[in-house]
């Protein structure tokens, strides 16, 4: 038995599933904001471990390890950003895939688009409350009152 689809519904499909397309786009700017940050907290990580491992002085040891554990918090708080991301341009592709299924056969899955969609808006906005407390991690590391000069 061969069915006809109409192409006005494939079109029509096309047209529904794009709409969180542009959701993806963003999604793709983050991930590469959020890696870059892990990548320079990657770095300034490996250049305090060769500090901490040169110096004699006790009293740098100290400050060096406290700054050790802010680095490895935030590559946690980075890393758990790009797994968010990932997840929600996981579901965002799924929800997609479920519009354009939606669109062109005879699957009722509206539910089912509408939830992956929810879902994965609400990953982006769980990463962007990881990438925005690494942020102000990074910048209470900063004493700004040892660089003024009275």
């Amino acid at each position: 038995m061969v069915t006809h689809i109409d192409p006005e519904f494939i079109t029509n499909g096309i047209r529904l599933a794009t709409a969180p397309v542009f959701l993806l786009t963003a999604v793709a700017s983050m991930i590469g904001t959020v890696a870059g940050r892990l990548s320079r907290i990657i770095d300034r990580g490996r250049i305090i471990e060769e500090r901490y491992l040169s110096s004699q002085n006790p009293l740098e040891f100290d400050r060096v390890r406290e700054e050790l554990k802010h680095l490895q918090f935030r590559g946690r708080l980075a890393n758990l950003s790009i797994g968010l991301l990932t997840l929600c341009a996981f579901l965002i592709g799924l929800t997609i895939i479920l519009l354009f299924l939606g669109e062109t056969t005879l699957l009722e899955n509206g539910r089912a688009s509408v939830w992956s969609f929810l879902a994965g808006v609400g990953m982006f906005l769980l990463a962007l409350v990881c990438f925005m407390t690494e942020t102000i991690i990074a910048t209470q590391v900063l004493d700004f009152r040892t660089l003024r000069r009275d």
